[in-house]
């Protein structure tokens, strides 16, 4: 488990991380969702130990991270811009990695090389980005570390490598117990393959949750009432938003699934279903409540 608590960092007089708690569980994937800016990088930078957070603390298994190189030793990092030894090949990094991580795996590192074609004697500095993206990860997954921290992995990924990629994620989580952190700015990135999710505003954490809690509590209801109902009808229940066309109204509401069943009913309901809601629905009233605007982070 990774745990952090009352972590801030500052770069002079900019807040990156403002006061972020939160607790990753082995075993899952943790999507960290924000904007450019929301301070992402520097968190995860900060759970990799290679930078020193100015208050609060992050253990890893109930050890400090930063200048501890045991800890170090259970964590691949992926950043977002890749750096690569000048001239260096696929190859080569393998030599180097195998040299810094004990249970770095040649066999499945070569496997993954032939898998997506890349050449392990091409230079790296001509490959293109989403190759480059590739070859990280490929590198981060053979290191056989039981958790990896990933800043926008998927980006300049075409939608074929991007879908092998979880798949691989996947793959890791089921037949090792891989721990992965997952950053990125866009929720359609992250919710095919993450188990919670935390989102980051101005540096600070606005909510972290359990997907499957998130979809639980929050539901979309098409009914047609005798008259049109007010959202002052639907009390006790929280009222995310209301559409009406027509006679046919669709209401998203916040609260537990019997109550909701319960209190509709009791409005003898012409017609009336329950409809499942997409992450994005999930979120975007999550968040609403919280008073941000989440909407750009779907696309």
């Amino acid at each position: 488990m990774i745990e952090i608590q009352n972590l801030s960092k500052s770069f002079e007089d900019v807040l990156a991380v403002n006061n972020v708690s939160a607790n990753i569980s082995k075993g899952c994937v943790f999507g960290l969702l924000g904007t450019n800016g929301a301070g992402k990088s520097t968190l995860l930078r900060m759970m990799a130990g290679i930078l020193k957070p100015d208050s609060g603390r992050i253990r890893l298994e109930g050890e400090e991270i930063f200048e501890n190189a045991a800890a170090k030793s259970k964590i691949s990092y992926i950043g977002d811009e890749q750096y690569f030894f000048p001239n260096s090949t696929p190859a080569q990094l393998e030599e180097f990695y195998a040299h810094i991580y004990s249970g770095f795996d040649r066999q499945e590192f070569r496997r993954l090389l032939e898998l997506f074609q890349l050449n392990p004697k091409r230079k790296v500095n001509s490959f293109s980005k989403g190759m480059k993206k590739q070859l990280s990860l490929f590198l981060g997954l053979a290191s056989g570390t039981p958790y990896l921290l990933c800043d926008e992995t998927f980006d300049g990924l075409d939608p074929v490598a991007r879908q092998a990629v979880k798949s691989l994620l996947a793959s890791a989580m089921a037949e090792r117990g891989l721990s992965s952190v997952i950053a990125s700015h866009s929720l359609r990135e992250l919710e095919d393959i993450c188990d919670h999710i935390g989102l980051l505003h101005q540096g600070g954490l606005l909510l972290s949750r359990d997907l499957e809690d998130m979809k639980l509590s929050v539901h979309k209801v098409q009914a047609v009432f005798p008259e049109i109902i007010s959202r002052e009808e639907l009390s006790p229940l929280e009222v995310v938003s209301m559409k009406q066309n027509g006679r046919l109204q669709t209401i998203i509401l916040r609260g537990e699934r019997e109550q909701v069943e319960k209190t509709l009913n009791a409005l003898s309901p012409v017609f009336m279903e329950l409809l499942p809601l997409s992450l994005e629905e999930v979120f975007i009233s999550e968040t609403e409540v919280a008073g941000y605007a989440f909407r750009e982070l779907a696309l």
